[in-house]
């Protein structure tokens, strides 16, 4: 073994190793790099050691060995997270990546994920009974990592974010016990889970409502020239802020793809994408005036399986790239707002670099503002500036371009979206929470008071 073993005996390390079903990993280990790994590759971290959790019994015992120890505790679902806090170094890391299943009961509409879960696991599951959550539009995002941070995705409007759908969850806390977050049993600490991200406890496993969606539903993908940029983000404007509920309508930047004409084809262009959550005939005649919001590049508004919508992400969101992200809610979308994104994706660098205008509202926007961790139910939109790139070389003129074009939206908007704060914006993390802040501190002073659930964008225990 090499590298670091974080300031504790070897003895110990063996102690722990040999009193769980997981194989603990050292630097050096078969597998260490990998499991060290995350998404986003710019995170470079090496832990003293990498836990991968069998079970809840795993989990205990990780946790009550780095607090003894005195070390930093990463918890790694999906590893999805853009800041990489799900890696630490010279600390152990709890990877829950194996901790996958999914149980659904249609009966009561009602699922169960572990930690590890990702959301292409759970749609897999849910969409055998035509039913599904609101989840994220990249499959490979972890379950728990995108619910406990809010939880944006197609059905928003429809049935709230991921959080709202959070009926109970399972938690190991900061001294090791193993509780039941819900509304009848330990509700304050179901509260903060909605949202206020792992500052609480190791989430073992989620509940959630489940609704009949799919497994069909009316989509859209229309691709629309960059030169048309105007006219088409006025029009989007005038149909999302008049959309039922059931629709999702999306107005991204994003590289146009190979089966584009050849003069489009890996250029900045503009991409409507939509989705209705309800009948699919319904849908398509609800979805048809993105197709004309001025002359396509290309256009398909038919219904698919909303299996497939949810991985239609994937391929331009590659784990081991290079990632650097801003967000920022939306007050509206006034001209000189739409005029800014119009001149930043002109010079978009990056391979996979995308903007997104993401439709909130709707049933989000109907819960009490106050009433999970999740504070920010009133912006009608969130913008964000999702940059990828391939190589380090890259790395100034990419970040640099994206904190301009974030410096130069800053008047149209306030707060920030937890789950799209990238590393360096840890002071950041007051914006995310608004006025729910000061309680989420005294809540995390209840069940961590000593901060050992630190790596993730840290809410510090009051007093």
């Amino acid at each position: 073994m090499t590298g670091s073993s974080g300031g504790v005996d070897e003895a110990a390390w063996d102690e722990l190793g040999s009193g769980v079903r997981g194989a603990l990993l050292r630097e050096g280990d078969a597998g260490y790099d990998e499991a060290r790994s995350v998404w986003n590759g710019m995170m470079d971290r090496h832990p003293a050691a990498v836990l991968p959790c069998l079970g809840v019994s795993d989990v205990m015992a990780g946790v009550n060995f780095a607090r003894n120890h005195g070390l930093p505790l990463a918890v790694k679902g999906g590893g999805h997270n853009v800041a990489g806090k799900g890696v630490c170094d010279d600390g152990l890391t709890l990877d829950m990546s194996l901790m996958r299943s999914v149980r659904v009961d249609p009966g009561t509409l009602r699922a169960r994920a572990e930690a590890g879960a990702l959301w292409r696991d759970f749609d897999h599951e849910a969409q055998t009974f035509g039913l599904t959550t609101t989840g994220g539009v990249v499959s490979s995002t972890g379950v728990a990592g995108l619910t406990l941070g809010g939880g944006i995705g197609y059905l928003t409007r429809t049935h709230g974010l991921a959080c709202d759908n959070l009926l109970a969850a399972d938690v190991v806390t900061a001294d090791g016990r193993l509780v039941q977050a819900s509304e009848n049993e330990n509700p304050d600490l179901l509260w903060a889970l909605r949202g206020g991200g792992g500052n609480f406890g190791v989430v073992t496993s989620l509940e959630f409502q489940l609704h009949e969606v799919g497994p069909d539903v009316a989509a859209a993908i229309v691709f629309y020239p960059l030169a048309a940029g105007a006219d088409v983000l006025h029009a989007y404007r005038e149909y999302a802020e008049g959309a039922p509920d059931a629709v999702a309508c999306y107005a991204m930047v994003v590289r146009g793809p190979a089966d584009l004409p050849s003069e489009y084809a890996g250029q900045p262009v503009l991409a409507i994408i939509a989705c209705y959550s309800g009948a699919v005939a319904e849908g398509l005649r609800a979805l048809d005036p993105v197709g004309s919001f001025a002359t396509p590049i290309a256009a398909t508004i038919e219904g698919t399986p909303y299996r497939a919508m949810q991985q239609m992400f994937d391929p331009g969101s590659p784990h081991g790239v290079r990632y650097y992200w801003k967000s920022q809610y939306l007050s509206g979308l006034p001209d000189e707002f739409l005029e800014t994104v119009v001149r930043f994706a002109r010079e978009m660098p990056g391979a996979y670099t995308a903007i997104g205008i993401e439709p909130l509202g709707g049933a989000m926007e109907r819960v009490d503002p106050a009433g999970t961790a999740y504070p920010h139910r009133r912006f009608p939109f969130n913008l964000g500036i999702w940059s990828g790139w391939d190589e380090p070389s890259e790395d100034s003129g990419v970040i640099s371009w994206t904190r301009e074009f974030f410096e130069a939206v800053v008047p149209f908007g306030a707060g920030a979206y937890v789950n799209y704060l990238s590393d360096d914006e840890g002071g950041r993390v007051d914006e995310a929470y608004g006025d729910n802040y000061a309680r989420l501190r005294q809540v995390k002073a209840q069940w961590d008071p000593g901060n050992l659930f630190r790596v993730n964008q840290n809410i510090a225990p009051r007093g």
